[in-house]
């Protein structure tokens, strides 16, 4: 929730008025941790982090994280180690593969059940052998009927979504049927956007998958739709827009 409440602050920076409605709960999974023969953790999610240390002591082995948010969590958690791919699970596996040499032994994955990306079909082909450790699930906290009753509230509509997993993009497929005008669907990356295009939704997904550029999708998208251009004031600039008038709903899944 610390992540959503900043997501609620950047926008209310901008004059928008968010609201955050969780989507997904993470359910810890009490996988196997065998670290006989590892030499080198992964992590392509923060929740992957934060559960994987709440159950293991070592923090000896180095660390190789998908984002920035991620290795930081890593750092916090006591990993003195870590490097940053910044950006997806493509781009984590070529920063591991880069450093294959320096890795004594396998590399243990841990992450959710339903993980983003294959890392270990990545890795494969460049010679690292890839464990996976299961350390958490996500469950959906609404049905169909709540998640469209939310995003169909004709009295306030809602301008946009931020979706920020491809979990949340696919559950979001799964729920909605037909395509909703007016609403724009921006994603932290082409997995989560993926499963809303092809069910005829609106989506936009941010040139790398962090927040920063998630708002930036964002804000371009209220700078090009005609019915909210004349509410922006500022400079051309993303970071100097501001709404004006009757603030923008915007809703964190």
């Amino acid at each position: 929730m610390p992540a959503a409440l900043r997501t609620a602050d950047r926008l209310r920076a901008f004059g928008l008025r968010p609201e955050l409605r969780p989507l997904l709960e993470v359910r810890p999974v009490d996988g196997q941790r065998d670290l006989s023969g590892v030499g080198a953790l992964a992590f392509s999610s923060v929740n992957g982090v934060r559960e994987f240390a709440r159950r293991e002591r070592r923090r000896d082995l180095p660390v190789f994280a998908v984002g920035d948010a991620t290795a930081q969590a890593a750092l916090v958690a006591g990993f003195p180690q870590v490097r940053s791919a910044s950006g997806d699970v493509g781009d984590l596996a070529r920063l591991i593969l880069d450093h294959r040499a320096r890795i004594r032994g396998h590399l243990l994955w841990a992450g959710a059940r339903e993980p983003a990306g294959d890392l270990a079909g990545a890795l494969a082909p460049g010679g690292v052998e890839t464990r996976t450790c299961v350390v958490y699930e996500t469950a959906s906290v609404m049905d169909d009927a709540e998640i469209a009753a939310v995003l169909d509230d004709a009295a306030d509509p809602f301008a946009a979504v931020l979706v920020h997993s491809p979990r949340a993009g696919r559950r979001l497929a799964e729920a909605l049927v037909g395509p909703r005008q007016g609403l724009e669907f921006v994603c932290i990356s082409s997995a989560a956007a993926e499963p809303l295009a092809a069910k005829g939704l609106s989506a936009r997904t941010a040139d790398r998958p962090n927040e920063a550029q998630m708002l930036r999708r964002l804000l371009e998208a209220l700078g090009e739709r005609a019915d909210w251009r004349a509410a922006f004031t500022g400079s051309p600039s993303h970071s100097g827009r501001r709404v004006s008038g009757r603030r923008k709903r915007i809703v964190r899944l």
